[in-house]
């Protein structure tokens, strides 16, 4: 980004004086489809502000809930909003990052295989019973009967609805094989405190996994191939997780992961070996352990939120169901399986816990819900009359760079002071944020420029800001 600033600052001077744009027409602001090319605009989006931290207070009911900076911001700039405990309403902010999130997702699951289907959310009891978990999970299970008196769960997983779905396919041959089924769904979970806002609520969306192999080694080898993807995933969101060796607990199988995000609220405990890269989660670690079981070296202890998990699962579950394929000798043979999952909306809450600030959101870049924000001079101020550079400016951006439609938002509230609105827009965390102020009626005209991950500020012509986003990644 440095280098990028550098470039900008070098960029020639070029004339865009305002009579040159007098010949265009002034444009209404709205807040459309970026297929119709109308402007996106601010005061039209749906985005219920508590910006008071007593406002927050009142939403979560009891100051003690109120207790990660994660929960706190997303509270007070309208990302999310209570519905009930553990439930919330994902506001349109949090809705685009999340399907960015989604689309990331499905470039790395579909880079290795992966087909997506979507299961139900309501699972029949007989499922569960067959695999004893409906008894395993205990209260953890939102349980229900229907008008019929037939018992069903909403899935926290789905372990036992995938193995029967593929068993359900009677001729499966091995030449078909690895079959890597994912989803991206909302799950439950009856968690009896639920706290920190998204990061452990009772519904939430997951990326869930299901790989079928022909045997241990094919499997092993999809069990690394999916973490591999996983790191790949949190490196192209600028998150350092850490995969630690973890207990398979009520999922069961022969080996488990943690994909562990550090974080000072971490409900997790793990070790790492500085030396050999050693990492366990200390649940399977052992509390005494000291010592690296690898090369005896001094471990260093930390916390993390775990982001994803990934399970070596064997035949437990094709061999409930009988989920088999056919061999190269034409014999029926169980399927060996792994699971895979991702907390979507854990992740996004985790990073913004340790990107942001106390006072303001910050995203990994590729998911943050508008990559600019355009903010015009104060209506009846003295540079009122940068108000139709600016939206000429937003047209250039939209127009100039395909990648950026949809991802510009004006903030066209210009009752308000061009200082009250950067506040809220660094308080909301757009990655780079335009003021037209008064060197926007220079000639040729001139736009500042904040890169709010970097605190950079920049003043660059129109051309120059358009070289400048022109480097942007979105997804």
């Amino acid at each position: 980004m440095k280098g990028l600033l550098s470039r900008c600052r070098a960029l020639p001077v070029l004339a865009t004086c305002s009579h040159q744009l007098s010949g265009c027409g002034p444009h209404r602001f709205y807040h459309r489809d970026p297929e119709t090319g109308k402007r996106l605009v601010l005061s039209r989006m749906f985005q219920p502000q508590n910006l008071r931290e007593d406002q927050v207070l009142s939403l979560e009911g009891r100051s003690g809930d109120l207790t990660c900076k994660s929960q706190r911001l997303m509270l007070q700039v309208g990302l999310i909003h209570p519905a009930g405990p553990g439930s919330y309403h994902l506001l349109p902010y949090t809705v685009r990052a999340l399907e960015k999130l989604e689309r990331l997702i499905d470039q790395e699951m579909q880079a290795i295989g992966g087909q997506k289907v979507n299961m139900p959310s309501l699972s029949p009891a007989e499922l569960w019973r067959a695999t004893s978990r409906w008894d395993l999970m205990g209260k953890e299970l939102l349980r229900l009967r229907d008008r019929h008196g037939k018992e069903y769960c909403l899935g926290p997983t789905h372990e036992e609805a995938v193995t029967a779905l593929v068993a359900s396919q009677k001729i499966v041959s091995y030449k078909q094989l690895p079959f890597l089924l994912y989803q991206v769904t909302r799950k439950f979970r009856d968690e009896p405190r639920p706290r920190f806002g998204l990061l452990r609520g009772r519904e939430f969306y997951m990326k869930d996994m299901y790989s079928f192999d022909a045997s241990p080694e094919a499997a092993r080898h999809t069990y690394d191939l999916v973490g591999e993807a996983y790191s790949s995933l949190f490196r192209r969101l600028g998150l350092q997780c850490v995969r630690v060796q973890a207990d398979v607990g009520s999922i069961g199988g022969t080996a488990s992961h943690e994909f562990q995000l550090p974080a000072n609220i971490g409900e997790d405990r793990f070790a790492v070996c500085p030396g050999c890269g050693f990492s366990a989660n200390m649940e399977t670690l052992g509390m005494s352990h000291t010592d690296c079981p690898a090369c005896r070296g001094p471990l260093t202890e930390a916390r993390g939120i775990e982001v994803g998990h990934t399970f070596h699962l064997g035949t437990r579950y094709s061999s409930i169901f009988n989920a088999q394929f056919t061999d190269a000798q034409g014999k029926p043979v169980l399927a060996e399986m792994g699971c895979y999952g991702l907390g979507m909306t854990r992740i996004l809450a985790a990073a913004i816990e340790v990107l942001s600030t106390e006072d303001c959101v910050r995203w990994p870049g590729l998911l943050a819900p508008y990559q600019v924000c355009l903010i015009p001079p104060k209506k009846g101020s003295k540079e009122e009359a940068a108000a139709e550079l600016a939206g000429h400016l937003y047209d250039l951006i939209t127009e100039t760079l395909p990648q950026l439609r949809g991802e510009v938002l004006l903030d066209d509230r210009t009752h308000r002071t061009i200082g009250n609105r950067l506040k809220d827009a660094n308080k909301l965390g757009y990655p780079f944020v335009i003021i037209a102020g008064k060197r926007a009626l220079e000639d040729p005209a001139h736009f500042e420029v904040w890169s709010q991950n970097t605190g950079e500020v920049v003043f660059l012509t129109r051309e120059g800001v358009t070289e400048f986003l022109s480097q942007v990644q979105v997804v």
